[in-house]
């Protein structure tokens, strides 16, 4: 496994720990905006994996939810750089339904290459490498293999989808598919778990999906679990962009079933 995939794994998971802390007490909730919460785990957990990052990668720009946006300027201009999500699903932390998660990703050229994702009430941990491979991290330091589903009928697809992003809409879109109703699901980075561990076939987010750390470390595993993962109209998602929003959306699958995906979402926007 890349050097770069143990690091952000150690810091994920120094991360998880410190979250687990908080979780376990009674915390304060803040909002930056509304329906964006944000807690005093959301906010230690960047400072520790920044941390880690910059010690161990000094100069590499780390792109990071709680950073102020000076902290990574001119990050578009190089060629690696980090993208951190310290806690994915913070509504879900907040609600303790245990559906949140620590995500980092490396982007390279503008590519994902090693994400990075923990689920600190799972216990559970998960690596990508792109061209490499995907596992599941166990404590003990051993990696056990993780790969996509072979569902190729649509029909027959287990869909998830966003807990809070407007999942009637998707549902009625995944229905006329003719696949069972898509499952809700809080967490980006967790909804990627279960398309790259094959528990689920497709990840839909047609609308707005949040913004690059809510993307990199997902993009990778995905991939490196032999799945795909681009933006809702069947693009790469470029991670030398300046413009960190993921506005186009976001689309996860097993591979085989993407195409058909990206394709009806085409047909329902020309209607």
């Amino acid at each position: 496994m890349r050097y770069e995939a143990e690091v952000a794994l150690r810091a994920a998971r120094a991360a998880s720990e410190l979250i687990l802390h908080v979780y376990a007490e009674e915390f304060a909730v803040e909002y930056k905006a509304k329906d964006d919460p944000v807690t005093r785990a959301d906010r230690e957990a960047n400072a520790l994996i920044v941390q880690h990052l910059a010690r161990a990668f000094p100069g590499v720009p780390v792109v990071a939810e709680e950073s102020p946006a000076d902290a990574y300027a001119g990050f578009a201009r190089e060629d690696t750089c980090w993208f951190v999500d310290p806690l994915d699903g913070t509504r879900e932390f907040v609600a303790k339904n245990g559906e949140f998660a620590v995500m980092i990703g490396l982007a390279e050229k503008g590519r994902p290459t090693v994400g990075v994702i923990v689920a600190p009430a799972w216990g559970r941990a998960f690596v990508g490498v792109v061209g490499e491979g995907a596992w599941e991290a166990a404590a003990d330091g051993s990696l056990r293999p993780i790969v996509v589903s072979p569902c190729t009928d649509v029909t027959k697809a287990r869909f998830v989808v966003s807990r809070s992003r407007a999942p009637e809409r998707v549902a009625g879109f995944v229905e006329g598919l003719g696949a069972a109703p898509p499952r809700p699901h809080g967490s980006s980075g967790l909804k990627g778990v279960l398309i790259a561990t094959g528990e689920a076939d497709v990840y839909l987010q047609p609308g707005r999906a949040g913004m690059r750390w809510d993307a990199c470390a997902t993009d990778a595993l995905v991939r490196a679990a032999g799945g795909e993962l681009t933006d809702a109209h069947g693009d790469a998602i470029d991670y030398k962009s300046e413009d960190i929003e993921n506005s186009r959306g976001m689309v996860g699958t097993n591979g085989k079933l993407h195409r058909t995906i990206v394709e009806a979402l085409e047909q329902r926007r020309a209607r």
